[in-house]
């Protein structure tokens, strides 16, 4: 019965780890994402907006991440 407690604990590092790894994911996915919307290059103006929006919305989420 001993060893339950320390299983319960290491369970709880291992979910942990796994939760970080999964933030890194989801940040390293958004990172990219925005360098890809930054790279367009756009002359029209509404293609501009959606990008601005897109943009703005990729950040957020890497804020909320951060």
């Amino acid at each position: 019965m001993e060893n339950t407690a320390g299983s319960g604990t290491d369970e709880g590092r291992r979910q942990a780890a796994k939760q970080h790894a999964e933030k890194k994911r989801q940040l390293q996915t958004l990172k990219l994402q925005r360098e890809h919307i930054l790279s367009q290059k756009t002359s029209n103006p509404a293609r501009r907006t959606a990008l601005a929006s897109a943009l703005a919305e990729v950040e957020a989420q890497i804020a909320v991440l951060e």
